[in-house]
């Protein structure tokens, strides 16, 4: 019985998170003997709580079908910010404010793409470039170190054997954002702008409010990334989050969200992190350099899009469109019920 070629490509397609950890646990199990240990995977979830933060965020950002590239340097602006405000604010203000430069960010990309009709890509480009710009200026090219550094530490501390705070976090986070994409009329109705726009704003759904909305979410999300990160290192690298943008999309296609818009989950996202965090965490107990990561990192992330499309095809984008006419009229009929 032959296979059929396209037929393989959309199980892996369908399945490649299973693929992946599944792929990562065998080789870490074969080559290092302590991998496949509660202390491998506390670490893993542990160090993928902050590129987690920036992938959550980018989720119903690619939903909606827009990018987000500006959040490695919204990380950065506000992790500098944490640190750096402490002996003028306090600890905990100073950690507020950094939440609020998200924010601030999120919003100033809502209003480019909204109201002045700037493509997102175009948009966070040019946002990326200024806040990277911002932070290098402010910080004259160096970190800030904390005034109290024994007061972020408690993020990274053992919790339940295989969590820390940071991670409780990050989890918290994705089933929070899962229950809105999934349980509410307005989580449903992001899938509709992002599978079809045209079909979206004909069944009376504010597609404008939905797409500031999430810039601003996604701002935030970074804006937390930044703290959690200078907080648990007691250093406010205006450098953070520049690393960290691809690593963070390729999670958010690990875990299935399309590029295009329509579809996506927060906690396949989730599953995303972990699997991308194990590839790290085995890479560097096998002594792989940083630099050659990266390179693995973006393989991954061009091999499962051109994969994606592959197995999808012209019907990929009929269902995405079949998808959203069905959620439009379930908002309808929600709103005469």
């Amino acid at each position: 019985m032959r296979l059929n070629i396209g037929t393989i490509g959309n199980v892996v397609v369908r399945y490649r998170l299973l693929v992946m950890l599944a792929a990562v646990a065998l080789f870490g199990g074969w080559t290092l003997d302590d991998f496949l240990t509660l202390t491998t995977l506390q670490s893993i979830l542990d160090r993928a709580a902050v590129v987690g933060f920036l992938a959550l965020g980018l989720t119903p950002i690619l939903i909606a079908g827009q990018i987000d590239l500006s959040i490695g340097s919204i990380m950065s602006l506000a992790a500098y910010a944490t640190i750096a405000l402490q002996p003028d604010l306090g600890n905990v203000p100073a950690a507020f404010i950094g939440l609020g430069v998200g924010i601030l960010a999120g919003v100033v990309n809502a209003l480019a793409v909204v109201v002045f009709k700037v493509t997102s890509l175009v948009a966070t480009l040019a946002t990326l470039l200024i806040g990277a710009s911002l932070a290098l200026l402010i910080s004259n090219g160096q970190p800030a170190s904390s005034a109290d550094p024994l007061f972020g530490l408690f993020l990274t501390d053992n919790f339940l054997a295989i969590l820390t705070p940071r991670s409780v976090l990050f989890i918290g986070a994705a089933l929070l954002m899962f229950v809105w994409l999934k349980g509410t009329p307005s989580g449903r109705n992001l899938y509709a702008v992002g599978s079809s726009m045209p079909a979206a704003i004909s069944a009376g759904i504010n597609v404008n409010g939905y797409i500031a909305g999430v810039f601003v979410l996604s701002g935030f999300c970074a804006g937390a990334a930044g703290v959690i990160q200078a907080l648990s290192s007691a250093t406010g690298s205006p450098i953070a989050g520049s690393v960290l943008l691809i690593p963070a999309i390729t999670a958010v296609v690990i875990g299935g969200t399309r590029l295009e818009g329509g579809r996506g989950s927060s906690l396949a996202t989730l599953g995303g992190v972990v699997a991308l965090g194990a590839l790290t965490t085995l890479s560097e107990y096998n002594g792989v350099p940083s630099y050659t990561q990266a390179v693995y990192t973006g393989l991954i992330l061009i091999l499962l899009i051109t994969l994606d499309r592959i197995a999808g095809g012209d019907e990929g984008k009929t269902t995405r469109t079949l998808r959203s006419a069905a959620v439009a009229k379930q908002t309808q009929q929600g709103g005469t019920s």
